[in-house]
C-alpha cells in the first residue's frame, strides 16, 4: 500500500491582466500642447486620385516644416492602413511632430497617437475611455450647439466648414468668416477652421480667431510630386509668419 504523498497540491495561477499602458506622443504632452497654425491632413483617396504614395507624401510635407500631420482615411481599416499609420507615426516621432488619426480611437490608442473625431464617430467621452487621459482629443464642430455642447475632455475644437469644401462628400453648410468669429467668442479651446481653406483665405481665418487652419485640397498642387508636395508645405509655413 503506498504513502500518501506530502507534497501540497499544484495550483495553476491564473495570470493577472493588465490594460495596456496610453503611450503619449513624443514631446506632445498636454501641459506644452500648442496648435500648429497649419494643420495639413494626409487624405488616402486625395492621394489615390494624385497617385502619390502616403508615405513620400508624409516626408515631403514634414521636409516642408509640417508640426502636425493627420491621417485620414474613410475606407475600410485593412492591416495594410494600420502599417501605413504606424509608418507615419515614426516618420512624426522623428520630426518632433504631432500624428493624429483620424476616427478610429482604437488604433490611435494602439499607435500611442492624438486622436480627431466627427459627429458621426465615437463620442469624445466614449473616445477619451479608450486613448487614455494623455493623449490629445480633437473635436469637429458645424454650429454653435455643437461646440458649446462638447465635454471637457476635448483639447481642441474643430469648427466649419467655412468656404465650400470639394473633400467631403455630404458637407455641412458653410458657416464663412462671421461664424468663425462668433464662435471664437464662445470658446478658449484651440480652434481649427476647416473646410475650403486656400493661402488665398488662411490669413482672414486666422484674423478672425482661428489658431490653426486645416487643409487638403490646396495642400496638393498639380502635378503632385514629392518635390512639389514639399515646396507648397514649404509655401504654407512662411503664409503663417
Amino acid at each position: 500500500m503506498s504513502r500518501p504523498s506530502t507534497n501540497p497540491p499544484k495550483t495553476t495561477r491564473t495570470p493577472q491582466l493588465r490594460a495596456p499602458s496610453q503611450p503619449t506622443t513624443l514631446n506632445w504632452s498636454l501641459a506644452k500642447f500648442t496648435l500648429p497654425r497649419v494643420y495639413p491632413i494626409i487624405d488616402t483617396a486625395t492621394l489615390g486620385r494624385l497617385d502619390l504614395d502616403p508615405i513620400a507624401a508624409a516626408e515631403a510635407m514634414l521636409e516642408g516644416g509640417a508640426q502636425i500631420l493627420q491621417l485620414r482615411h474613410k475606407a475600410f481599416w485593412s492591416r495594410d492602413i494600420f502599417h501605413l499609420a504606424e509608418r507615419i507615426q515614426h516618420l512624426c516621432r522623428q520630426a518632433n511632430s504631432l500624428f493624429v488619426v483620424n476616427d478610429r480611437a482604437d488604433y490611435a490608442a494602439i499607435l500611442g497617437a492624438a486622436l480627431h473625431v466627427g459627429q458621426d464617430d465615437l463620442t469624445p467621452t466614449d473616445a477619451r475611455r479608450v486613448i487614455g487621459p494623455s493623449a490629445i482629443l480633437g473635436y469637429s464642430t458645424h454650429n454653435v450647439a455643437q461646440l458649446t455642447e462638447a465635454p471637457p475632455t476635448v483639447d481642441y475644437l474643430a469648427f466649419g466648414p467655412l468656404f465650400t469644401t470639394v473633400s467631403k462628400d455630404r458637407p455641412d453648410p458653410t458657416v464663412g468668416i462671421e461664424g468663425l468669429r462668433a464662435i471664437r467668442a464662445l470658446t478658449d479651446k484651440p480652434l481649427v477652421a476647416i473646410g475650403g481653406i486656400t493661402r488665398d483665405n488662411a490669413l482672414t481665418c486666422w484674423n478672425a480667431g482661428a489658431d490653426s487652419v486645416a487643409v487638403i485640397a490646396d495642400l496638393y498642387p498639380t502635378p503632385c510630386t514629392r518635390q512639389t508636395l514639399r515646396d507648397r508645405m514649404s509655401e504654407w509655413q512662411k503664409l503663417k509668419a
